[in-house]
């Protein structure tokens, strides 16, 4: 044959071969998700490990997930979860009754963040629940006790900023905001507003992984200003703002978005660039009911527009004992569709 007549011949080879391999490729995208877009990461490889389930695929509903422990289980730490626990934990309860959950206040002081890593680190829980990650000290404490302490992130908050609802303001810088919590802002006309003092409430720094998180992350880890009062619980220091014209208070989003009695004030990186933790339209004191409440701006929680935000961590005591197994499944509890439904019926954004 000659070679005139081998060229279409060798034309539609290489058809059926391009064919079968572009097919290869859109059947790989179908079946598993991954499409092209692992080239973008080339070059800048990303962690997945402590975003990851804690045991394999996620399960659609609470009665899918594989190796569920039995027993009495202490758990404890993070006011943040409160939602969490009133309104996820009970329906785990319901469909898994051997996988018993109690929450554990400690003997002295504060229940929070901190507390509870501390009692997962002396044996007193099972697992944690956590509004901001591990600390290295935390870390090296477990491995000198001979385990290791995991976070597994299951929800997104943010930290939303309470005024008084008649408080005449657009928003606040997070310069702004800092300044108002290291006392170098003390009038809100410094910052737009009225001639008014500025009376900035928070709990203190061992209360919580809010204030942690807010003193690290906001204020730089510089200690707060000689105008800060300080208020033992988040219930208290709304109750301060509604009635201080002056006041302000930071904490969870989920406490403050959907309360009447305040408002709460778009932040921004830049002037004039404010984001709100709300979704618009805004609906004012005069018009919030029980009925008709703000809701989260889960948008920019998800988009990271939203200033600050943050992860909710499940702490996870990694011994190969059922401390670990309570701990990982009630991650994957969190983790999976029914879980993530109703973390975000609970206030908080879905991670997944």
């Amino acid at each position: 044959m000659s070679q005139k007549n081998e060229t279409p011949t060798l034309i539609l080879s290489f058809l059926i071969t391009a064919g079968l391999l572009l097919g290869g490729f859109w059947w790989l995208n179908r079946s598993t998700g991954l499409g092209f877009g692992w080239l973008k990461n080339v070059g800048n490889p990303v962690s997945t490990a402590s975003n990851s389930p804690a045991s394999g695929a996620v399960a659609a509903t609470f009665a899918e997930v594989p190796k569920v422990p039995t027993g009495l289980l202490n758990y404890g730490g993070s006011t943040t979860w409160a939602p969490i626990r009133r309104d996820v934990d009970p329906i785990i309860q319901t469909v898994l009754p051997e996988f018993r959950l109690r929450y554990t206040n400690p003997v002295t002081g504060a229940p929070g963040s901190g507390s509870g890593i501390r009692m997962l680190l002396d044996n007193q829980l099972a697992f944690s629940q956590s509004s901001r990650p591990l600390k290295a000290t935390e870390y090296e404490e477990a491995k000198q006790r001979g385990f290791t302490l995991k976070e597994i992130p299951v929800a997104l908050d943010g930290i939303a900023i309470a005024v008084h609802p008649n408080l005449t303001l657009s928003g606040l810088t997070l310069p702004q905001l800092r300044d108002i919590y290291l006392s170098k802002i003390t009038n809100w006309q410094q910052v737009g507003g009225p001639d008014l003092k500025i009376t900035p409430y928070s709990r203190r720094i061992e209360d919580g992984g809010t204030i942690e998180f807010f003193a690290e992350n906001v204020l730089g880890k510089a200690p707060f200003g000689s105008t800060v009062e300080f208020i033992p619980t988040t219930t208290q220091a709304l109750r301060k703002v509604a009635k201080n014209f002056g006041g302000i208070y930071y904490a969870s989003a989920p406490e403050v978005v959907g309360q009447c009695e305040i408002k709460s004030l778009p932040l921004g990186r830049k002037p004039n660039e404010y984001i709100p933790p709300y979704q618009e339209p805004y609906i004012p004191s005069s018009e919030c009911s029980v009925n008709r409440r703000n809701q989260l701006n889960a948008t920019a929680f998800q988009s990271g527009d939203y200033p600050i935000t943050r992860r909710l961590f499940v702490i996870v005591k990694q011994n190969g004992d059922i401390d670990q197994q309570a701990g990982e499944t009630y991650a994957n509890l969190l983790l999976t569709n029914q879980g993530q439904d109703l973390i975000e019926k609970a206030g908080f954004v879905r991670i997944r």
